[in-house]
């Protein structure tokens, strides 16, 4: 029995909370158990200098933690005067997420920065940060097309992530912070709305795992990632 009394296949309670920041493009709160990242999306005219006169569009990502977002204080990376890496590992994650479904010729010379601020940690901040980014993506161009600055929405695909690991020897479903703690393999998938894989990062923490037990974390994270990519739909009001 899993520490939260979940079977192996079932996720915490999600909920994608749209349009929560009234000042932003597009906003979504993710909420995966007691994990809750608000993301942020915002226009910007204009492009990085080596998209300059290109025709294509960016779409990037900022990630930060609030320094009560775990049991003890975490001091902020702005008063240490740089990003950790992880930070810095987890951000891109996002960004290049959101850039392999979105078609970046027809989103035309404006950047779209997705701001993802975890508000409270419990495991999986980067899933639910990619998650709850791209409702706040979708939102943020669907008002483009809305203000007829954008012939259609520049999306190709949806895209969401979850986190599988193997704990006790048994693969499961979107770990929180006691099972991740003590997992011997740890992974997280990011795939498409149509299956498509984006990225993949499994480490072993412990012992090696196999071809069997990646197989069938690969298989409770397409489950995961369908649920997600529902959720994501009604969050929309896609149905």
């Amino acid at each position: 029995m899993r520490p939260s009394g979940r079977a192996p296949e079932a996720p915490r309670p999600i909920i994608l909370e749209p349009g929560v920041s009234r000042h932003a493009e597009g906003s979504c709160l993710a909420r995966f158990g007691e994990t809750r990242v608000l993301c942020a999306a915002t226009v910007e005219e204009r492009v990085p200098p080596f998209l300059r006169n290109t025709g294509r569009g960016w779409v990037t990502a900022e990630y930060g933690m609030l320094p009560r977002s775990t049991n003890t204080r975490t001091e902020r990376e702005a008063a240490r005067g740089r990003q950790s890496g992880r930070t810095q590992e987890i951000q891109r994650l996002i960004g290049r997420s959101l850039r392999a479904v979105t078609d970046l010729a027809a989103l035309g010379e404006r950047q779209i920065r997705l701001d993802c601020d975890v508000i409270e940690a419990d495991g999986g901040t980067r899933t639910a940060a990619i998650t709850g980014s791209y409702v706040a993506l979708h939102q943020a161009m669907a008002k483009l097309v809305a203000a007829g600055e954008l012939a259609r929405l520049p999306l190709v695909d949806s895209v969401a992530a979850i986190s599988c690991g193997i704990v006790d020897g048994e693969p499961v479903l979107d770990l929180d912070y006691a099972e991740d703690s003590r997992a011997e393999t740890d992974a997280n998938f990011v795939l498409t709305g149509t299956g498509g894989i984006v990225e993949i990062q499994a480490t072993a923490e412990g012992a090696p795992f196999d071809e069997a037990s990646f197989a069938r974390m690969l298989a409770l994270a397409r489950a995961g990632i369908a649920e997600l990519t529902r959720r994501q739909r009604a969050a929309l009001g896609l149905g």
